[in-house]
């Protein structure tokens, strides 16, 4: 996020580059699809529901929108923390089902794709906290 500054909109690029999701609160559909494709998942935040009485966009305008770019609509407000757990998880799961589906048309011998993103390899490198049974310290 640039925070809107005019002055640092060229290092967009740099940061959505290879990007396998992203999640919109502004108009950014047109610089993405135009940078990556279809090859992306998007979401579009309806942000501040809390804020219902200042609401500038109807819920069917916005879901309606999210519709025409081929995008999913989500209400949030990180005010009250709400929605913004199902917002994520959401989006990994899209992600992961489009990259496997990927996978599944390169093996069922379709051409390759022309996306040249890389795979992330999430490891979990923090030691296991040690179970009530069988603790840290115990003489087993």
């Amino acid at each position: 996020d640039t925070a809107g500054q005019e002055r640092f909109h060229a290092l967009g690029p740099i940061y959505y580059r290879d990007s396998n999701g992203a999640i919109l609160v502004k108009n950014w559909v047109k610089e993405l699809r135009k940078m990556l494709g279809n090859e992306i998942c998007l979401c579009i935040v309806g942000n501040k529901v809390d804020l219902e009485k200042e609401r500038h966009v109807s819920v069917e305008e916005a879901e309606g929108y999210a519709e025409s770019v081929g995008a999913k609509h989500y209400h949030t407000s990180a005010k009250l923390n709400k929605g913004i757990e199902e917002l994520f998880l959401d989006l990994c799961k899209r992600m992961m089902e489009t990259a496997q589906a990927e996978e599944r048309a390169k093996g069922n011998g379709a051409s390759q794709s022309t996306s040249s993103r890389r795979g992330v390899q999430i490891v979990d490198d923090e030691p296991q906290a040690a179970t009530a049974a069988g603790g840290c310290c115990s003489s087993a």
